[in-house]
């Protein structure tokens, strides 16, 4: 097996660990903790008075489920890309480590990376922008 090949055979796996441990962590939330789990303040919000890289998270990946792709992209653009390039990267090797000759794989590419490091950023500021200077909040 080449390089390439064992790195994308590693990442499938620990994307299959991710959806289970998300599946996990959402079932012990939703079914047993309820509303009992204490939300902690955000420390950039509260203290530095601007949004973190990561805000919105949790807002988009439920508008995503929710079927609301305009909402998710305004609160953070990054879930409905992790949403279409790990889904389909994901997928395709899974049909593909099923047997299924019709489907080849999606290879991974270092761009991916980059572009989700690029949206983070990117969201980051204008979200920043938005909020300091017009006072658009999210």
């Amino acid at each position: 097996m080449d390089r390439k090949r064992k790195l994308e055979t590693e990442l499938f796996y620990i994307g299959l660990i991710f959806l289970a441990a998300g599946a996990g962590i959402w079932a012990v939330y939703h079914f047993a903790l309820g509303d009992t789990v204490p939300r902690m303040p955000c420390f950039f919000d509260k203290v530095l008075g601007i949004y973190c890289p990561g805000c919105g998270g949790t807002r988009a990946l439920t508008a995503l489920v929710h079927g609301r792709l305009l909402e998710a992209l305004w609160y953070h653009p990054l879930i409905p890309y992790l949403a279409v390039v790990g889904g389909g990267f994901m997928l395709t090797q899974g049909l593909e480590r099923l047997g299924i000759r019709q489907v080849r794989g999606w290879r991974y590419h270092a761009w991916y990376l980059y572009a989700a490091i690029g949206l983070i950023v990117l969201n980051f500021i204008v979200k920043n922008v938005l909020r300091l200077f017009w006072g658009i909040m999210m």
